[in-house]
């Protein structure tokens, strides 16, 4: 119904245009029929405005097009937050170690998780996106008896490859403690912890052991 008075009204203001015109027209006289089957052999006053309005809505849908794609591109880019922080939650003044093997550091203890990408029972976090993320492991051990030896080597691991540690041994210092910061290149699916090396340990207040980390930007 809308498209049919529409086009009569378009007709009639073509028409109108015709009948103004004090010359002969330019081309075959106005028809109505014209408008419903788009000959370009019609009137030569409709096939410029059928021209005009064939790109016009050409125009629109590449406008509308790209505006969907600034929106995924602006959702991808703000719409999830990656950041995670965790801490050791056993109970203080308590060794955790020595192992046979290298052991992953149970940071469970979370206090932060927007995207849920870090896995508090494993101590792992998934990369989501392909992008730079910033990490920072913050070591502390507080020896429990007289006579024990600082004797700790965390690294952080990068699908099972060690990327940056840290390490102490020595018999003077009753505390000790460290940091670690760096930005890391990760695609989708990496996999990055903290790991205990095989016959190291850590002691005391153990919820001084944080391990945090966000996504910068993604690539």
């Amino acid at each position: 119904m809308k498209t049919t008075a529409s086009t009569a009204a378009f007709c009639l203001l073509g028409a109108l245009f015709l009948l103004s015109l004090p010359t002969t027209l330019p081309c075959d006289a106005w028809d109505c029929d014209c408008v419903f089957k788009h000959q370009r052999s019609c009137c030569c006053v409709y096939n410029k405005l059928g021209r005009l309005s064939v790109d016009t809505f050409h125009s629109l849908d590449y406008i509308s097009d790209s505006l969907s794609q600034l929106q995924e591109d602006i959702v991808s880019l703000t719409g999830e937050h990656y950041a995670f922080k965790a801490s050791i939650g056993q109970p203080s003044y308590r060794c955790f170690g020595p192992f046979t093997r290298n052991v992953p550091v149970p940071y469970n203890n979370v206090t932060l998780n927007d995207g849920r990408a870090y896995n508090p029972a494993l101590g792992i976090f998934t990369a989501r996106f392909d992008g730079i993320y910033s990490f920072t492991f913050t070591t502390y051990s507080n020896l429990i008896a007289p006579g024990m030896r600082q004797y700790v080597q965390l690294q952080l691991m990068k699908n099972g490859e060690p990327v940056v540690g840290v390490w102490e041994d020595n018999r003077e210092d009753s505390e000790d403690s460290s940091t670690q910061e760096l930005l890391l290149p990760l695609e989708r699916g990496d996999q990055v912890y903290i790991e205990l090396v095989a016959g190291r340990y850590l002691c005391g207040d153990l919820k001084y052991n944080v391990f945090s980390g966000f996504l910068l930007y993604p690539n």
